[in-house]
């Protein structure tokens, strides 16, 4: 599901580093589960609820489920119909990655997206995430794709958490 180790992004900048923060072991996973078409909805509830419990709240709660579910869809839409979804916490994060065994994600999708015109059909989801997440990276190739969405626990110059 996941690109083989060593193979190289599609394109120059495209990074896997949030595989390379993913907890080997459960100490900080909130959620490792496969999804479908019929269960965008039920994935979209089990990630706010564990992030809830974590600690995430308000907007930035909102934003992050959101971003998660904009990446499962398209997942649903454009890469097979099903996926994985890993959530933990490492590092003062919360963590996503998402992975299809689909075709991969075509080079010129893989620019940082620019605001989508008004008359668009779709073109939001990758948009989205990247104004609602603190990182995102994208690992794709032609056995699969993995996103990765990342956001702080606690809002950059917050102190309450800390």
């Amino acid at each position: 599901m996941r690109p083989a180790p060593g193979a190289e992004p599609v394109e120059a900048g495209v990074s896997p580093t949030v595989l390379a923060s993913a907890p080997s072991t459960s100490g900080g996973r909130l959620l490792d589960r496969r999804f479908g078409r019929d269960e965008i909805a039920l994935v979209r509830h089990e990630v706010s609820a564990r992030l809830t419990t974590s600690g995430l709240g308000g907007d930035r709660l909102s934003g992050f489920v959101l971003a998660v579910n904009e990446v499962v869809t398209n997942v649903v839409l454009h890469a097979g119909g099903n996926g994985r979804l890993l959530l933990w916490l490492a590092d003062g994060s919360a963590w996503c990655s998402v992975t299809d065994s689909g075709p991969g994600i075509p080079a010129h999708y893989l620019t940082p997206p620019e605001v989508p015109e008004a008359y668009e059909v779709g073109g939001r989801g990758i948009w989205l995430a990247h104004q609602l997440c603190d990182e995102v990276t994208v690992a794709t190739g032609p056995i699969g794709t993995t996103i990765g969405l990342r956001i702080l626990l606690a809002a950059p110059g917050d102190t309450s958490r800390q």
